[in-house]
Formats: structure tokens, C-alpha cells, sequence
């Protein structure tokens, strides 16, 4: 098991990289440290168990629409993997796929 330390290091460095990102804007962005900060609440590291208004309410984006196009561009930029629920009672999942390296 990692110390605490170094998980947070490893999200500095994330955070580092998608930072210098040149496809990559500010929405985009709040979406990432939105599933971030979700993952901290849950004790994961790269698998977080979400939902959309979970984390349309912790990046700040208002409208269904620019939540679907940023979250969207995140899957095809190859920053995250989506798997949906379909089931009432288990919430979907976003798997960070860029991580950063140990």
C-alpha cells in the first residue's frame, strides 16, 4: 500500500499534466478535479464511482448540454474511460486512464 504522501504526489502530477495541456480548457479541467476530488472522498486512486449531478454541482458547469460535450472530449482525449450504470442502485464509473507515473 502507498503512503498518503505519495498518492497525493501522484495527483500533483496529474494535475501538472492535464495543466499543460494545450486541448484541454478550463471546463475540462474542472471536470477532471471534480472526479478527483470524488475519488478522495472515496479512497480511490483511478476508479471513481459517480454521478452527473455529483459532479456537474463540483465543477461548476450548469447546463446538461456543456457537462456532455466537456465530459465527452475527456473520453475521446483519452483522459478518462466511462462506464455507465444502468441499475438504479449502483452509480456509474470513470476510470482515469492518463495517470501519472510513479
Amino acid at each position: 500500500m502507498m503512503e498518503p504522501n505519495n498518492d497525493l504526489q501522484r495527483w500533483f502530477d496529474f494535475l501538472d499534466e492535464i495543466g499543460s495541456d494545450p486541448q484541454l480548457n478550463v471546463w475540462h479541467i474542472s471536470l477532471l478535479i471534480a472526479i478527483a476530488r470524488l475519488a478522495s472522498k472515496q479512497n480511490e486512486k483511478w476508479l471513481i464511482r459517480v454521478s452527473r449531478n455529483k459532479l456537474m454541482a463540483l465543477s461548476h458547469i450548469k447546463t446538461i448540454t456543456s457537462f456532455h460535450k466537456y465530459f465527452k472530449e475527456l473520453q475521446l482525449f483519452g483522459y478518462i474511460k466511462y462506464t455507465p450504470s444502468y441499475h438504479p442502485d449502483y452509480r456509474s464509473t470513470v476510470e482515469i486512464l492518463r495517470k501519472a507515473k510513479d
